[in-house]
């Protein structure tokens, strides 16, 4: 009687699955952001590409923000003013009611409503610029163009960031305002603009 053979073989070369470097990972997340990944056309991109621009403003040290809030919906609120300059020398009377008139806080700070944003710092890139994490930025956004010295909102690849910019041999640089962050180049291949420029910094007064 003739033996069967066995028709399976042994592992081919080439054959199968080819090896790669990629992994699967699992993980849970909240509802409302599962709601958000749920919308998505195609979830696995839009992961991994969350993933590559969270670790991109990390190795960048590129400062986040936070809440950002239309000036126009922020309430006006009238504050008495007196309209005369306090010194570091005798005492001057600021008790009499008489010398002030009230004013629109809202007014003073943001002259243009209509392009106005507030917005909440997260980070410590621009401290020796007295904006410390916390700290509440009144933004621009009709003015595009700051100077040197300016403090402006930039979008980075998608990111918000806040520093200073300089140009160098028609090159722009992200400049921060703390030693401990390295200044960053702005390439050809990075998708950048000027978001806005900081005209005031409110927060509470320093120890």
């Amino acid at each position: 009687m003739e033996e069967k053979k066995d028709r399976r073989g042994g592992a081919r070369p080439g054959a199968g699955r080819p090896k790669g470097d990629s992994r699967l990972y699992a993980f849970r997340c909240p509802g409302a952001l599962a709601d958000r990944i749920d919308e998505q056309p195609n979830k696995t991109e839009f992961i991994r590409s969350s993933i590559e621009t969270a670790l991109m403003v990390k190795e960048r040290n590129l400062q986040r923000l936070g809440e950002i809030i239309p000036a126009g919906r922020v309430r006006s609120r009238m504050m008495p003013f007196f309209d005369q300059r306090v010194v570091a020398g005798f005492p001057v009377p600021l008790d009499n009611d008489e010398r002030s008139q009230d004013i629109d806080i809202l007014s003073m700070l943001v002259p243009h409503p209509e392009a106005s944003y507030l917005i909440r710092v997260q980070g410590d890139s621009m401290i020796d610029a007295d904006i410390m994490s916390g700290d509440i930025v009144i933004v621009d956004k009709s003015n595009r163009n700051p100077s040197a010295k300016e403090i402006a909102v930039c979008e980075l690849n998608g990111e918000y960031t806040l520093k200073r910019i300089a140009y160098e041999d028609g090159q722009a640089w992200l400049v921060p305002a703390n030693p401990d962050y390295p200044r960053f180049k702005v390439t050809p291949d990075d998708d950048f603009s000027i978001w806005g420029t900081v005209t005031y910094i409110i927060h509470k007064a320093r120890d």
